[in-house]
């Protein structure tokens, strides 16, 4: 489902935060990447999510070679991943409505018809009121706004979810209820899963397997 082979990856020219790091996920598989704070993990995963042009390697989706990133990845192939952000309120416009939010991939999709109905279905999933989809990004807190990006990230069916460290913000009951949301969308699709975090114990969890950040490689354990 996803190959990274020999990934060097950064942010300023000659200074890769990421270096010849190799990572596959097969197709159905749930792996957890773990590994401490600051040492590149979160640029790797946003790689694999086709968000982030790596400097040297190559990503493979579904057994499709990936050239570029962002909207210059055939639309077909950037709409296999799906994404939940770290710190989500840093990745959408404040002045958006959660129903806006959840709907945004599929207005951009042509999708329109189905539009309500799949909200709603989303929202009820990841444990959102009706009433909290009538309210803007600056109304909600922090768990009811990573619960609707959650949302989002499943809103088109992705055969690929990639959770970069999803619930280290969250409370206990919200960290429970994403992850259950999580399985039982895999259940429900066979989706693969790369979930990106720093506790060995809460990524035992929820995937089939953990991959050990070993800069400047990794080693399943």
């Amino acid at each position: 489902m996803l190959e990274l082979s020999n990934i060097t990856a950064g942010y300023e020219r000659g200074k890769p935060v990421v270096r010849d790091m190799s990572l596959a996920v097969a197709r159905g598989e749930a792996v957890g990447l773990l590994g401490t704070s600051g040492c590149g993990k979160s640029t790797l995963a946003r790689v694999a999510a086709l968000l982030h042009r790596p400097d040297a390697g190559t990503v493979v989706i579904d057994g499709t070679p990936v050239a570029g990133h962002r909207h210059r990845v055939p639309r077909a192939l950037r709409t296999t991943v799906g994404f939940v952000f770290h710190a989500p309120r840093l990745s959408a416009d404040p002045a958006l409505r959660l129903r806006d939010l959840i709907a945004e991939p599929l207005k951009a999709s042509g999708r329109r018809i189905e539009i309500r109905e799949r909200v709603d279905e989303l929202a009820h999933a990841v444990g959102l009121g009706g009433d909290l989809l009538t309210r803007d990004i600056r109304e909600v807190g922090d768990a009811q706004l990573q619960r609707a990006f959650l949302a989002r990230a499943l809103v088109l069916r992705p055969r690929l979810l990639i959770c970069d460290e999803m619930t280290a913000l969250m409370d206990a009951e919200t960290t429970a209820d994403l992850i259950a949301t999580v399985r039982n969308y895999r259940h429900a699709t066979g989706a693969s899963l790369l979930a990106v975090g720093d506790d060995p114990a809460l990524l035992a969890t929820w995937c089939d397997r953990t991959v050990t950040w070993d800069a400047p490689r990794a080693h399943d354990e």
